[in-house]
């Protein structure tokens, strides 16, 4: 069964008082996000991936010697941090829950630490990727960064809070400026609830 693209959990528009526009939502989850269901649909199609699920399918696939050159990888891998993407983002959702707030204090000192943790590792990813907040087998949180469309399954990781650092995530409403857009997603666009849903 081919994957599909899902539907946003919102309307295209709901996250522009936040600093996302309709435009930008348009793009990223209307063109690109399609594009890697497609691709991704197809590259699988006849192998041995087919009817394995998306999570399967990069962990299997994953290998850091040669991700440069895996289509299936690149694309499903893609499809799946689209999905979480949308997920962690939310017109609501904005106040954070004492679970992870305190979570969040023993692992950074504070949620300021965490937020420049965080943003730090957005800005600081060459080229194209994602910074993570994830947390390991043993419960411990830390924040880690990605290339391309590496994610946290690939190293057994739980992803509780990603943001897409590509170009065609930010281009449109910040230009060049990540960092203004890493702060303001960690501001005005995180959905706390659903980062604090992930827990484990």
């Amino acid at each position: 069964m081919a994957f599909e693209l899902p539907d946003l959990p919102y309307a295209h528009d709901a996250l522009a008082a936040g600093g996302m526009s309709k435009e930008t939502m348009e793009y990223h989850h209307d063109l690109h996000h399609k594009a890697y269901v497609d691709n991704g649909n197809k590259l699988i199609e006849g192998t041995e991936w087919a009817g394995k699920t998306l999570e399967q399918i990069i962990t299997g696939t994953y290998n850091a010697s040669s991700v440069a050159q895996n289509g299936i990888f690149n694309n499903i891998s893609q499809l799946w941090n689209h999905n979480q993407f949308w997920q962690m983002m939310g017109p609501s959702g904005r106040k954070m829950p004492g679970e992870l707030e305190s979570r969040l204090k023993d692992a950074f000192g504070s949620v300021d630490k965490f937020k420049a943790d965080f943003a730090a590792a957005g800005a600081g990813q060459f080229g194209s990727g994602w910074c993570w907040l994830v947390a390991e087998k043993n419960g411990t949180l830390k924040v880690t960064k990605t290339e391309n469309g590496v994610n946290p399954l690939c190293f057994g990781q739980t992803a509780l809070l990603g943001c897409d650092v590509w170009e065609h995530s930010y281009y449109i409403d910040f230009r060049n400026k990540r960092p203004a857009y890493l702060s303001n997603f960690l501001d005005n666009l995180v959905n706390w609830e659903n980062v604090a849903s992930r827990l484990v």
